[in-house]
């Protein structure tokens, strides 16, 4: 236990060191970006007088590092800043766009975890036969199509062609569970590549369990082919398999956003494309930090678990 206590405490001061590099990371990147947020709010003749003054008033000329001084106590505050186009704080943008982009995500996790670990012990206990050839084949055939071209793929021939689902968002509002339907497609883009790698994963790890020599040893003592599986084999498959989960529930992350704004769902990706074509840094900031430090949590999470599954094969600081 003190082992584990240790492992968390160093993971906890690298997550937080991270966390840190991301803040800076996230307003270098900003700073850098070309235009003027000024310039754009101004209109397209902007007079100089209006730019300085819009300038003064969002206080773009102040040094940078006096910004982000204030801007990183604002953070720990929980303060993401105000939007420099409405003067709406960065939450409640976020708070707009929170559903839907949760609603998708969750939904595509709840379906990753049960079909990806059943069919990648499935088709490692018949490993070589034609169950086996089947998923394997399915699987990178799925996995080589990028989201943008299965998602055409699926309007063209679900929506267009035999008119089953509806091809986008639009008209149905924000609240998707009243309209099921919708979820459909968005659900199976954002399933099938972290699917095809989770079934792969958790597959050769099956496999490696299985011809490990304590697993020959509860076999040749009776243990039911079943529960050597289930208790022996599985949890030292799902170590790294975790760790591909946190990182597949990152790539949801930018993934859902791909498809909110493919499928026109009114979540953070549109949130996200607003305040770009706006110039909105705040905007664009609080959702950056806010996707690093969910990113960070994750992988912590991860490490744990896989740490705790199968303590050898976890990752050592």
């Amino acid at each position: 236990m003190s082992g584990l206590r240790s492992f968390v405490a160093r993971r906890l001061l690298l997550g937080a060191a991270q966390i840190v590099a991301v803040v800076l990371l996230v307003f270098a990147l900003t700073e850098a970006l070309p235009g003027d947020a000024a310039v754009a709010l101004a209109g397209d003749q902007p007079d100089p007088a209006r730019v300085e003054a819009i300038r003064t008033a969002m206080e773009l000329d102040r040094p940078a590092w006096e910004r982000l001084a204030d801007w990183a106590a604002g953070l720990l505050h929980g303060d993401l800043g105000t939007s420099l186009t409405s003067g709406r704080p960065v939450a409640g943008y976020l708070a707009d766009g929170f559903g839907p982009t949760l609603l998708l995500a969750a939904l595509t996790v709840v379906l990753l975890v049960p079909a990806g670990v059943g069919l990648g012990v499935l088709a490692a206990r018949y490993e070589g036969r034609l169950v086996d050839r089947l998923i394997s084949s399915v699987t990178l055939a799925v996995y080589a199509v990028p989201e943008f071209a299965l998602g055409v793929l699926l309007v063209t021939v679900f929506a267009l062609r035999l008119g089953w689902l509806p091809p986008t968002a639009v008209g149905h509002g924000a609240d998707l569970l009243a309209h099921p339907g919708v979820l459909v497609l968005p659900v199976l883009v954002l399933l099938a590549r972290p699917m095809c790698s989770l079934v792969r994963l958790v597959r050769a790890g099956m496999i490696d369990a299985l011809a490990s020599p304590y697993v020959a040893h509860a076999l040749r003592c009776g243990v039911p082919g079943a529960r050597v599986r289930r208790l022996h084999a599985l949890p030292h498959a799902l170590a790294p398999a975790v760790q591909q989960l946190a990182r597949t529930v990152d790539w949801l992350l930018c993934g859902v956003m791909v498809v909110e704004t493919l499928f026109v769902v009114p979540g953070l990706g549109t949130v996200l494309l607003g305040a770009v074509g706006e110039r909105d840094v705040p905007v664009v900031q609080g959702l950056a930090v806010v996707f690093g430090v969910v990113t960070v949590v994750l992988n912590l999470g991860a490490d744990v678990v896989a740490h705790r599954l199968a303590p050898r094969a976890g990752v050592v600081a």
